[in-house]
């Protein structure tokens, strides 16, 4: 794995180096499975959430099993995401299920015993977030309207390396570093909006 640290929400790939020049241009397509499962299970992420939100103001804690579920929600979809539009880089397809470890990309959580009553308000963690999500937000792209996008620099960056990948056959290494980069700062930018952590995200790509 690239990518290994101390913050409780771990965002790793491997590398792959060589992959199949053509099979990207498709790769949205092959996602439709999983694009139709997340219509559903994101409601209940949000449910979770909410359920969440209010045993932490009442008890201080954040039960178990609605964080393994979120976990699991967000390490299912960062697997998908590998696999497709936010980095492209592996060719092995994402497999359904929250649980799953064998797969050349992982989200690990460290669950909470204590979170704080203060930080799950949210107008506390939005101000807190702030800096981060006007980053985030040049990194990912802008939805304006249902049908339209504006691209961030991390889309841009994307299609460079698939540009490069249907010439050479390889992923560049740099642009793949890069770019996980990118998507762990995001990555870890949504847990601690979902209150998966109080722990602040820290300023960097990297661990």
């Amino acid at each position: 794995m690239l990518a290994s640290n101390p913050y409780p929400v771990s965002v790793e790939a491997d590398y792959p180096g060589r992959l199949n020049r053509f099979l990207w241009i498709i790769k949205v397509l092959l996602i439709l499975p999983h694009i139709i499962l997340a219509v559903f299970l994101g409601p209940a992420s949000f449910l979770a959430t909410v359920a969440a939100w209010f045993a932490i103001l009442i008890t201080g804690r954040y039960p178990r099993s609605l964080f393994q579920f979120n976990a699991g929600l967000m390490a299912w979809g960062w697997r998908v995401s590998f696999f497709s539009i936010m980095q492209g880089g592996t060719d092995k397809y994402p497999q359904f299920g929250i649980g799953r470890k064998d797969y050349p990309a992982q989200m690990s959580f460290e669950y909470p015993e204590r979170s704080s009553r203060l930080l799950a308000l949210p107008f506390v963690r939005l101000i807190l977030a702030l800096p981060h999500l006007i980053i985030v937000s040049f990194i990912q792209g802008l939805n304006i309207s249902p049908a339209v996008r504006i691209p961030g620099i991390r889309d841009v960056l994307v299609l460079f390396a698939m540009i490069a990948l249907l010439f050479t056959g390889r992923y560049p290494e740099s642009l793949f570093v890069i770019i996980l980069g990118m998507n762990r700062w995001s990555l870890r930018v949504t847990a601690y909006m979902m209150l998966l952590t109080d722990k602040y995200p820290p300023f960097r790509f990297g661990d």
